[in-house]
């Protein structure tokens, strides 16, 4: 352990026990009492502590607020990167147990959008958060308020927790080791999560990459009471390889990827396999990242690493190299850029790694996505039927939110929007026709919407095309700027969750979008890159099923498989 290491993790261990003697710090941390005095006093001199006869307190003791602060500063950016990923598993409906660690702290930011969740802790801060989200319930534990004022502890909070079904428990500790499991450093702290432990059917352990290998007072957690650890990529490689001899699933996050191991099964060859996600800002690319997630659990033979292409075509090639260098078995691309394609594919040919393309095609990889110009058409078959029935066929414009970068295939989708709504209407779209560039995403789609409705006559009657849902999100906030919502007829492509949404609360301006059940994509892919790896034959394209969901279907739509 570095100075710098040591010198934090005295301060991490003062904000849990407020204060320590010098003989007990250099006791745990295996270093003379002449070295621990140094470290205490650089500390004090800092401002980070108070020495005080025999040891320390932390420099701010009575200040709760200062000390969640500062213990959330050590290793923060790893704590968030760990916090983000371990909120996605939580989903709508969900019971979970947060604990009082800062890790798990930072997990409330990412959190935020997650509906009827209870939420059970025994952190205050933390508990004003969540209770803020009002379709939320918020159970915070009784007991003995600990002297930081941070936490309840205490016998109340075991006995409340013993009647609590958990789904997952998200906890983090002070040590770990692999013979003890999960410790911490203070005996009331250690019998209360005892009790989570026994409380949870899942038990997520959130520990950056400092943790590991440090020992503590006791330990609360055995290494086969725990589900799923989530760390950084600071982790060295023995401990990695240790900790896949056990039964459970583990996540590294690092700066540009993140790795995710499935459960060890000796038996069974592994595969590694990268996929390149179109952007973590795109809501329909994020459901296709978890489906794949939660289609390789499925597979104990699966290890997925998992990159943002973040709409960037230099971005994909930069994450293509790192793909490369981790020799992975299999490569799933979705970006947006088709000059890179071509690049991408010759540069995974070049190491012999297969690669499957998501939605946006590459020529020379096996395709699976839309069948582009079907879906297009069925969206522009029901704009026309509506604007029979509403507008009695009569149409002045037409908006046409279109993706180029995405290439000719892609557009194929915007090409069966304008031939459904020509064959119906009996119209020439390019004499009504206004091409906008939607960005593929919902803030580029607004601004040009907005921009155009400037142009032309407030009564005009405007029917949408758009490449995706984000586009079509976009031009409706265009139109609700300008309070002109019933002057537009709009059409999305994938039924997202919350193009779903907006049908299931009959907006008013939203006639439907054709459905491609993203979160289904998982389990399609996951088969389709196994029989490439074991060089079984597959055709150069597979399509996944569509149907158009509009308000009177959206009721119907909820438990429809629109599997391949």
């Amino acid at each position: 352990m570095t100075t710098y290491e040591r010198q934090q993790t005295i301060l991490a261990l003062l904000a849990r026990a407020v204060s320590l003697k010098v003989t007990e710090l250099a006791s745990s941390l295996m270093v003379s009492e002449g070295t621990i005095r140094n470290d205490l006093n650089r500390l004090e001199h800092d401002g980070l502590l108070r020495r005080v006869r025999g040891g320390a307190i932390l420099a701010n003791k009575h200040n709760s607020q200062s000390q969640i602060n500062h213990r959330a500063s050590i290793n923060a950016e790893n704590k968030k990167k760990i916090a983000k990923r371990a909120a996605e598993l939580v989903n709508d409906g969900d019971v979970i147990l947060l604990d009082a660690s800062t890790t798990v702290l930072y997990m409330t930011s990412f959190l935020q959008d997650r509906r009827d969740l209870t939420i059970v802790t025994n952190q205050l801060e933390l508990a004003q958060i969540m209770a803020r989200v009002p379709q939320n319930r918020v159970i915070l534990l009784g007991g003995i308020v600990d002297s930081e004022g941070i936490k309840v502890n205490g016998t109340i909070s075991q006995d409340i927790l013993k009647d609590l079904h958990i789904n997952t428990a998200f906890v983090s500790s002070v040590g770990f080791s692999f013979d003890s499991g999960l410790m911490e450093a203070d005996i009331d702290e250690v019998e209360f999560k005892e009790q989570v432990i026994k409380s949870a059917s899942k038990v997520v352990a959130v520990l950056d990459s400092s943790k590991f290998q440090k020992l503590a007072l006791k330990p609360f957690a055995r290494m086969e009471q725990i589900s799923h650890i989530i760390t950084d990529d600071a982790i060295d490689s023995k401990t990695v390889k240790r900790l896949r001899e056990f039964k459970l699933s583990l996540t590294i996050c690092g700066e540009h990827t993140i790795q995710s191991f499935s459960s060890s099964d000796k038996e069974r060859v592994h595969y590694k396999i990268g996929f390149a996600g179109l952007s973590e800002q795109v809501p329909f690319a994020v459901e296709v990242r978890r489906g794949l997630e939660q289609a390789a659990k499925e597979y104990s033979s699966i290890d997925l690493v998992i990159a943002d292409n973040d709409l960037s075509g230099d971005k994909a090639i930069q994450i293509a190299e790192r793909f490369i260098e981790q020799k992975l078995d299999l490569v799933i691309e979705y970006q947006i850029d088709e000059n890179v394609g071509n690049f991408l594919l010759n540069r995974f040919h070049q190491n012999n790694i297969p690669v499957i393309a998501v939605d946006i095609p590459i020529v020379g990889a096996t395709y699976f996505g839309v069948d582009n110009y079907q879906a297009g058409l069925l969206a522009g078959k029901a704009l026309a039927d509506w604007i029979l029935s509403y507008w009695y066929g009569k149409v002045d414009y037409v908006f046409v939110l279109e993706e180029k970068r995405a290439g000719p295939l892609p557009a194929a989708r915007i090409q069966g929007q304008i031939h459904g709504l020509e064959q119906r209407l009996e119209i020439l779209v390019d004499e009504q026709k206004v091409l906008l560039d939607s960005g593929n995403t919902t803030k580029r789609s607004f601004e040009q919407t907005l921009n155009a409705l400037n142009q032309i006559e407030s009564d005009a009657k405007i029917a949408v095309l758009c490449f995706n849902d984000d586009a079509a999100l976009g031009a409706l906030a265009a139109f609700k700027k300008l309070n002109r919502e019933d002057r537009a007829a709009i059409v999305g492509q994938g039924a997202d969750g919350l193009m779903r949404q907006k049908i299931k609360d009959q907006v008013p301006s939203i006639v439907g979008s054709t459905a491609f059940m993203p979160e289904q994509y998982g389990k399609g892919i996951i088969e389709l890159a196994l029989k490439i790896i074991n060089q079984e034959a597959v055709p150069p394209a597979i399509y996944i099923q569509h149907r158009f969901i509009d308000k009177k279907s959206i009721n119907d739509f909820v438990d429809v498989d629109l599997a391949i």
